[in-house]
C-alpha cells in the first residue's frame, strides 16, 4: 500500500536563512513563479526514486515540479518516457498531465539555490526531508542520484559510508549486501544538466544506458 504523507518543508521554510532570503527575493523579482519549497514528485509507493541537486530558478521554482521547466527536464523526462516510468506528454509545466509510473523523483535540497549552488549546510539541513523518501514504507527499491551531491546526501541519509560507495557514472551500489536492514540498489549518473551535455561529459546514449541498466535490474524476476 502507499506510503503515508511525508514530511516537507513549509511553504516559508526559514531553516537555511541564505535560501530564505533568495526566495524572498525571488517572489519580488517572479510574482508568478513557483517560489516555494518544491515537493516530489511521483507515486509514493515507486520502486525507483530519483534524486537531483535543486530547484532551477526559471524550471521547478517556476513551475512547481521537480526537473519541470528547465534544460536537464528536457532530456530526464523524454528518458522516463522512453523506459515506461512516466505516460502522456511532457510539456514543460506542472499542469502538462504527464504522470509517473513506478518512479517519483525528489531534490537532496528543496529550493532554489543562488547560482543553482547550495552549501554543505543547506544540503544537511534539507536531510530530514530527503530521508522519508528513502525510508517510508514501502521504500524504494533503487535510488537514481543525479551527480555526486546528490550521491553524497543519500548515502549520509541511509547512513553509509561514502568511502564504501564512490561516486561514478554508470556504477550501481548494492546496498542491502551486508546490511541487516536492507537498502535499496543506489545507480549514478552524473546530472543531466546542460552545462553537463553541452560540454559531452553526459551524452544522451551515456543516459539511456544508465536507465536501460535500472530497467533491467527492478524488472528481474526476483524483483518483481
Amino acid at each position: 500500500m502507499p506510503s503515508a504523507i511525508r514530511p516537507a518543508p513549509p511553504p516559508d521554510c526559514p531553516a537555511c536563512p541564505r535560501l530564505a532570503d533568495f526566495r524572498q527575493a525571488n517572489r519580488a523579482l517572479y510574482p508568478a513563479f513557483h517560489n516555494a519549497p518544491v515537493p516530489s514528485f511521483g507515486p509514493a509507493d515507486a520502486g525507483l526514486l530519483i534524486v537531483g541537486l535543486a530547484p532551477g530558478l526559471k524550471g521547478a521554482n517556476q513551475t512547481g515540479r521537480p526537473f519541470t521547466g528547465d534544460y536537464a527536464g528536457d532530456l530526464l523526462y523524454a528518458t522516463l518516457l522512453q523506459f515506461g516510468f512516466a505516460t502522456g506528454r511532457y510539456g514543460a509545466h506542472a499542469g502538462d498531465g504527464l504522470q509517473l509510473r513506478g518512479c517519483r523523483i525528489t531534490n537532496a535540497v528543496r529550493c532554489v539555490p543562488p547560482q543553482n549552488k547550495p552549501v554543505g549546510a543547506e544540503i544537511r539541513t534539507c536531510r530530514p526531508f530527503l530521508l522519508p523518501e528513502l525510508t517510508a514504507a514501502p521504500a524504494p527499491r533503487a535510488v537514481l542520484a543525479l551527480g555526486k551531491v546528490a550521491h553524497d546526501s543519500t548515502l549520509t541519509a541511509l547512513g553509509r559510508k561514502l568511502s564504501a560507495h564512490p561516486f561514478r557514472h554508470g556504477a550501481r551500489h548494492d546496498l542491502h549486501v551486508g546490511e541487516p536492514s536492507g537498502g535499496p540498489a543506489l545507480f549514478d549518473s552524473y546530472h543531466c544538466s546542460r552545462y553537463n551535455t553541452n560540454t559531452g561529459r553526459l551524452t544522451e546514449a551515456m543516459f539511456h544506458d544508465v536507465f536501460a541498466g535500472i530497467r533491467d535490474w527492478l524488472d528481474a524476476p526476483d524483483r518483481r
